[in-house]
């Protein structure tokens, strides 16, 4: 089980990277989102939202936006963290998953964050 960066999706969509569908993998609306933003046109967004439908979505619930406020407050002028980088995070902590993502500076500060 680990949940899905957008970047992790970006190389999946573009045959950089394949995925053992073995296992499950888990994104939230904020990587939905940020997924769904990137395309170019109207035939990209049906290929898109293709992949999309392989990977359960999490709630990102009132819970996880506590936490996020909670590493902004702690790593935003320290480590420029954004929100959608905190929502994600948060999102890992309170499902207690492992991030995959290729942007480890983004999130390497936040403890009991599982990194691969």
């Amino acid at each position: 089980m680990k949940f899905l960066d957008t970047c992790i999706l970006i190389d999946y969509s573009k045959g950089k990277i394949s995925l053992d569908f073995s296992q499950d993998y888990y994104i939230s609306s904020i990587v939905k989102l940020e997924f769904k933003v990137g395309a170019l046109n109207k035939r990209e967004l049906k290929k898109i939202n293709r992949i999309l439908s392989k990977f359960y979505l999490l709630e990102t619930n009132q819970v996880i936006l506590n936490l996020a406020d909670e590493l902004i407050e702690k790593y935003a002028l320290s480590s420029n963290i954004s929100i959608y980088d905190a929502i994600i995070g948060a999102t890992c902590l309170v499902y207690d998953l492992p991030l995959w993502t290729h942007n480890k500076r983004d999130f390497r500060f936040i403890e009991n964050l599982e990194i691969v």
